[in-house]
């Protein structure tokens, strides 16, 4: 039976997780139109099925059907290649994130903080290759700019994931949500999710942090010279990314899929953890609504003159409260 276990119940798990990663990526399309329009006083997708709620078929549709064009001067085979790869590493990432007691989404390694930042590494690559690949300035350009913003903000990222590694003394991220943790420990956590949101806004290439592909200065980044189904890929990666994103920072700072009776009922654990994903994407939103974008060099500036030392002094006080308090 153990072939079963280690085999065909975790393609059984994995099978599942994809079909709910790409139904969530194409309603979180319709919760963010209809959220931003709500903020804007408008009233969103309202015409394909009641409340707009076939908008995201329609638009599944239209991207599968629109005519494919590769232009001449770009690189194929780099180019065919590079939607797979930004989208890959979203759903690649959901392997080690608990969404139940006892139960990870595919399997519960000892490494599953290792797992997430090297993964979260691999991803920018799919970008980096789109932008080089296309033969294109504005692309290019694109490219470089996230590629500079990817790997300045994973400093502090990294920094502020090793000081949640310290407080929670594992590299498993189901023991990190199992493992009871004194209050002080929650409130140095929450004290520090702010600016672990900054660093994933980034990451993510989201608003107002979207400079990447600011379509004032760069066309469409590095994705101006795709279209079809190759452009929805890229639109895929991104929204797959919120969602894994925002369940990475629930199970971080929020307790993951703990709830009142979800150790008793495990049901209730991915319950749980899907409406705190739900909170999050709403702050992404939020946030996309309310600030206005900032000139690249104001980025990086706040990347390496505020986050990362920030970043560092939250590390070393984490370190001393963990020998002095544990």
């Amino acid at each position: 039976m153990d072939w079963l276990n280690h085999l065909v119940f975790p393609v059984i798990r994995a099978l599942i997780l994809i079909v709910v990663l790409l139904t969530g990526f194409a309603y979180l399309t319709w919760f963010e139109r209809k959220l931003l329009a709500r903020f804007q006083v408008r009233y969103g997708p309202n015409r394909a099925g009641t409340f707009g709620l076939l908008q995201p078929v329609a638009d599944a549709l239209k991207a599968v059907f629109k005519e494919e064009i590769i232009p001449n001067h770009v690189d194929k085979p780099v180019y065919v290649i590079a939607p797979a790869l930004a989208l890959i590493p979203a759903l690649v990432v959901w392997a080690v994130i608990p969404v139940a007691r006892d139960i990870p989404a595919i399997a519960d390694v000892p490494i599953g903080f290792l797992w997430i930042l090297a993964i979260a590494g691999v991803e920018s690559y799919g970008i980096i290759l789109a932008g080089w690949s296309s033969n294109n300035n504005y692309s290019l350009l694109g490219a470089l700019r996230s590629s500079a913003q990817m790997i300045s903000y994973e400093l502090p990222l990294g920094l502020f994931l090793v000081s949640i590694l310290m407080l929670a003394g594992s590299f498993s991220l189901v023991e990190l949500v199992e493992n009871s943790r004194p209050w002080w420990v929650w409130l140095w956590l929450w004290l520090a999710f702010p600016f672990f949101f900054i660093c994933i806004l980034a990451e993510n290439n989201r608003s107002p942090f979207d400079l990447p592909e600011t379509e004032n200065e760069l066309v469409a980044g590095f994705q101006t010279e795709y279209g079809g189904i190759k452009f929805a890929l890229f639109f895929m990666a991104e929204y797959i990314n919120m969602i894994t994103l925002s369940a990475i920072m629930a199970t971080l700072f929020f307790g993951g899929w703990r709830g009142p009776f979800a150790e008793q009922f495990v049901w209730l654990g991915p319950v749980y953890l899907g409406l705190k994903v739900i909170a999050l994407l709403f702050l992404y939103v939020w946030v996309r609504a309310s600030i206005g974008r900032p000139r690249y060099d104001q980025l990086m500036r706040f990347c390496w003159k505020f986050l990362l030392p920030l970043s560092l002094v939250y590390m070393m006080i984490t370190a001393v409260l963990t020998v002095f308090l544990k």
